[in-house]
């Protein structure tokens, strides 16, 4: 009798650096113009081949809907592959808090399909991870351009499927606060669809500049994120923690995706650690850095 074959996987989490909302489209979606970058906070996926020809998911740490990333990303695998895919459980163990715009759902999705990849002895092309990203979610695009590890730093545009990777500056510390307010990405497309409304239209950066930006000293960028005002008016938790992080001596903070996580770019390991232990009397935070 054969052994069934085990694999196990880090899905690291992704922080915004900038995020520009553009007007809603003909089809109903917004443009968005970002650098995606991993950092060291991540999921772990272990991953058992089963008999079953599903994916079964179990998570201790939260209820998952039957219809999610996972079975999505590998049913669109097995429609895309061209060989047999064997079933699989996915065990689960959460590290990336969820709905904080960080990607965790995404990355996992991604992490995935890099495990079914070695279980059916094929690399997939990027033409078809981008097939799985479609009918997988917006950010799953990002993460399957990453490397084997699922580390990475890209410019993305259009609804998330235009990926051009960049190289990722490693030495980057981030304190993440993690609010008590959770902001659906529905709800916080709308709030910034009223504001469009109003004329309320924030001057950011033009796409071809933010890699200019990334390359500089992080205390001279000059990202905005297009969600930040409207979720902050809304949740006041999230501009408070942004200023707590100024407070302590961060040289630059920015809300990440279209939150609630927030974080403050720290130039030392130091000083980020110094900052979280001021902070984590008052908030929920931890210290990552890019990867």
């Amino acid at each position: 009798m054969m052994m069934k074959r085990e694999f196990s996987a880090k899905a690291y989490a992704k922080v915004n650096f900038g995020l520009r909302v553009l007007q809603k489209r003909d089809d109903g979606f917004h443009g968005i113009e970002s650098i995606f970058q991993t950092v060291d906070l991540f999921d772990e996926l272990i991953v058992e081949e089963t008999d079953t020809k599903v994916c079964e998911v179990i998570c201790d740490s939260m209820q998952l809907p039957p219809k999610n990333t996972l079975t999505e990303a590998y049913k669109a695998f097995c429609q895309t592959a061209g060989v047999e895919v064997p079933g699989v459980k996915v065990t689960l163990k959460k590290g990336i808090p969820s709905g904080g715009g960080l990607g965790g759902g995404s990355s996992d999705a991604a992490a995935l399909v890099r495990i079914l990849e070695k279980l059916c002895g094929i690399r997939l092309s990027y033409s078809q991870l981008d097939f799985v990203a479609s009918k997988t979610g917006s950010d799953v695009f990002f993460f399957m351009h990453c490397d084997d590890e699922g580390r990475g730093c890209a410019l993305v545009s259009g609804r998330g499927e235009n990926v051009k990777n960049i190289e990722s500056s490693d030495t980057l510390f981030l304190v993440l606060i993690f609010p008590k307010v959770s902001s659906s990405t529905k709800e916080a497309y709308q709030l910034v669809d009223e504001a469009f409304a109003l004329g309320n239209v924030l001057v950011s950066p033009e796409f071809d500049e933010l890699e200019l930006i990334y390359r500089r000293p992080p205390e001279k960028w000059t990202f905005i994120n297009t969600f930040t005002p409207v979720i902050s008016k809304k949740y006041e938790e999230i501009g408070r923690a942004i200023e707590a992080l100024r407070a302590l001596g961060c040289v630059f903070a920015e809300m990440s995706g279209s939150g609630s996580t927030v974080y403050g770019v720290f130039t030392s390991r130091h000083q980020a650690e110094s900052a979280i232990k001021e902070l984590s009397d008052s908030w929920n935070c931890k210290l990552a850095r890019t990867v």
